[in-house]
């Protein structure tokens, strides 16, 4: 999704480019998906029901599997697997616990490609930070990065600007789950 532009260095008449001009490339990267928000919660509780809870708040209608979604499980610890369970009896991988630093932050392989199946060579992030606040809150900030590693096809795009989106839908829920 990295868009690459040639561009000219600056010469003494600009409208004209001659031989000797030196061009550049200006890459131009999606932002990062990122998502602030407050839980009326404890840090630990917060970091507990995204982590062990993980199945309790995640959407079932968001999965990859080809048959409809049982469990989603995201195993502890670094280098623990992030995958879901089918009701086909399938396991659908997802990626994987890049850091675990319980109660405040994780990392997370995301793996799932712009058609959302798995590529196990692929690699973004999702950074999800959990701040104490006062009054038994937490603040929760969350980010999808590295996305131009989707490609830059126009259904990468596609992908994108949905997941955008369908990343607010997904916290909503663990906002939910989390208050309940």
């Amino acid at each position: 999704m990295a868009c690459t532009v040639p561009v000219l260095a600056p010469s003494a008449n600009p409208d004209v480019a001659s031989e000797g001009d030196l061009v550049l490339s200006l890459t131009i990267k999606p932002a990062p998906i990122r998502k602030s928000f407050v839980v009326n919660a404890s840090q630990a509780h917060a970091f507990e029901v995204f982590t062990d809870g993980f199945d309790r708040w995640w959407p079932r209608t968001h999965h990859v599997g080809a048959t409809p979604l049982k469990r989603v499980v995201l195993e502890p610890g670094v280098g623990g697997r992030w995958y879901s369970v089918h009701e086909g009896g399938e396991e659908q991988p997802w990626g994987d616990v890049l850091e675990w630093e319980p109660p405040s932050r994780l990392v997370l392989a995301w793996r799932i490609d712009h058609t959302f199946h798995c590529d196990p060579n692929l690699l973004t992030e999702v950074e999800v930070r959990f701040t104490p606040l006062n009054d038994n809150r937490t603040l929760v900030d969350f980010e999808h990065r590295h996305l131009e590693r989707l490609g830059d096809s126009e259904a990468a795009l596609q992908t994108l600007t949905r997941m955008d989106s369908g990343w607010g839908l997904i916290l909503g829920h663990y906002q939910t789950v989390v208050e309940a």
